[in-house]
């Protein structure tokens, strides 16, 4: 399982879509990739330094400085040798370096380190083509993995010659080996490799996997509508046949014109009520850049259908948000860019509610969105204000109560806030609802939804940052009741 999480971890998230019964264990499973990562290079450096010890022993029993014991041991047999170290004037970091053992030790080492190092946050959202093309390297691991024991450089005993003679008594006739019946030459061998028996099956479901995505991917996606919003963001409205989603999923884009290779990860924005699905893509490096360009988003006047780029649709993946129909009560917690899957939950929320669908439990949304600054993200902002529009013509305001906050401000724009505060609609996102300066203060807000719902289970999901993660899952903690009876929050988060 330890192999099979880092190289399945996609088929895993594909499950996780289709799949609730197993949902949540799988979100489980899937967090532990970092820490399998972490539990193998450490074992491969243990590994290393053992070997590079044994190496050292072999060549000190060889020469004679580990007792005569050991010195007779090296001196036995060719092909059934027990210590590699064929003569005295072998050179150790050869043995360690060149052998088939060694070499592909040292590929093996080298993939892992440039997969562990290209993970790290800031290479992997500064560079992610880098982390990319890198964690490709796991071939090259598991090939290393599986040549790694051919060699048979760790031998013991036969059980043939075990039988032969017993190894307590025949250790102090070592002299003698041969010339005593009940103590014949000792004969060693290696066991053969037995690593491929633990890669075959991981390796055979990622080339399901990979032919899964493969056929996915070149099914046949229209783009129905293109849509440039403010501050740079590019929606895209498309159809796939057999497309079917839930809320909070994403899926992989490739666009044939700006690289074959490339796939970057996407949320989708609309709600499975909708009659097609669609993406937010914000302009904000190399890859954005050129679709925008090749969709048409520089022009005042979109291109023709005929004219728009082919894009290659992968998914949908699973994620936690899919669980919020689970709940009565649900918090979601939207921090910058992590707004985006809410805006899929929103909309099919909003959508069940008002058809009177008699599966939904959901009874109560707070909807929290922590940004910077809201002009990157004002195509939610009109989402918002499309809602509050008919909550209100349906007389429904109460069902979602949202707050946003700004976290990125100085003080002229404290200043110019509190001067337009009694105005009807806030002056920066055109809501009923005020925007409010700074960050929430959790315990209190908990506190507030813990005694307006007692013995409910309040379902908390999140899209943001870890450090808010652990805030919010210490207060879930906090203030979950005691009494099986009481209000129970339940912590669910995903990464961005």
């Amino acid at each position: 399982m330890l192999i099979l999480l880092p190289v399945c971890r996609n088929l895993l998230s594909f499950m996780r879509g289709s799949c609730g019964c197993c949902r949540r264990q799988l979100d489980r499973n899937i967090t532990f990739h970092k820490l399998v990562a972490y539990m193998i290079a450490l074992h491969t450096a243990i590994h290393i330094v053992a070997h590079l010890f044994n190496i050292e022993r072999f060549m000190d029993c060889q020469l004679g400085e580990s007792g005569p014991l050991n010195t007779a041991l090296s001196k036995v047999g060719n092909g059934d040798y027990l210590n590699p170290i064929r003569t005295t004037k072998t050179n150790p970091t050869k043995v360690a370096f060149t052998t088939l053992a060694g070499l592909s030790g040292v590929a093996i080492t080298l993939a892992l380190i440039l997969m562990i190092t290209s993970s790290t946050e800031i290479i992997r959202r500064s560079y992610f083509e880098v982390f990319w093309y890198t964690h490709h390297l796991f071939v090259i691991f598991f090939a290393g993995l599986v040549i790694h024991g051919v060699g048979q450089i760790v031998r013991g005993q036969t059980d043939s010659s075990l039988k032969q003679h017993n190894a307590t008594y025949c250790k102090d006739y070592y002299k003698e080996w041969g010339n005593i019946t009940k103590c014949p030459e000792p004969v060693f061998s290696g066991n053969p490799p037995k690593t491929w028996e633990w890669v075959v099956g991981p390796m055979v479901l990622y080339v399901c996997e990979r032919f899964v995505r493969f056929w996915r991917s070149h099914q046949k996606v229209v783009i129905t509508k293109v849509v440039t919003h403010p501050s740079k963001v590019l929606e895209l409205q498309m159809k796939k046949r057999g497309f079917k989603m839930e809320v909070g999923q994403y899926v992989f884009v490739q666009c044939s014109k700006v690289s074959r290779l490339e796939w970057h990860p996407f949320t989708l924005t609309s709600s499975p009520e909708e009659d097609h699905f669609s993406i937010h893509v914000r302009r904000v490096g190399d890859w954005t850049d050129s679709l925008f360009k090749v969709c048409g988003g520089d022009q005042k006047e979109f291109q023709e259908a005929w004219k728009l780029p082919r894009i290659a649709i992968d998914g949908p993946f699973g994620t936690a948000s899919e669980d919020v129909f689970l709940y009565e009560i649900a918090v979601l917690v939207g921090a910058g860019i992590g707004v985006t899957p809410f805006a899929s939950i929103l909309k099919s929320v909003w959508y069940r509610y008002t058809h009177s669908d008699p599966d939904l439990k959901l009874k109560k949304i707070y909807f929290y969105w922590l940004c910077r600054e809201t002009s990157a993200f004002e195509w939610f902002a009109d989402l918002l204000q499309s809602l509050e529009s008919q909550m209100l013509e349906r007389g429904n305001s109460d069902f979602l109560s949202y707050n946003i906050y700004l976290t990125g401000w100085d003080e002229n724009q404290a200043t110019h806030f509190a001067m337009h505060h009694e105005a009807q609609t806030d002056v920066i996102t055109g809501l009923k609802q005020k925007t409010l300066y700074g960050r929430p203060n959790w315990e209190n807000e908990f506190k507030s939804i813990a005694t307006k719902h007692p013995s409910t289970n309040v379902g908390v999901f999140l899209c943001g940052p870890e450090a808010l993660a652990k805030t919010l899952n210490k207060m879930s903690i906090a203030h979950s009741s005691a009494d099986l009876r009481g209000v129970h929050f339940i912590f669910n988060k995903e990464n961005f």
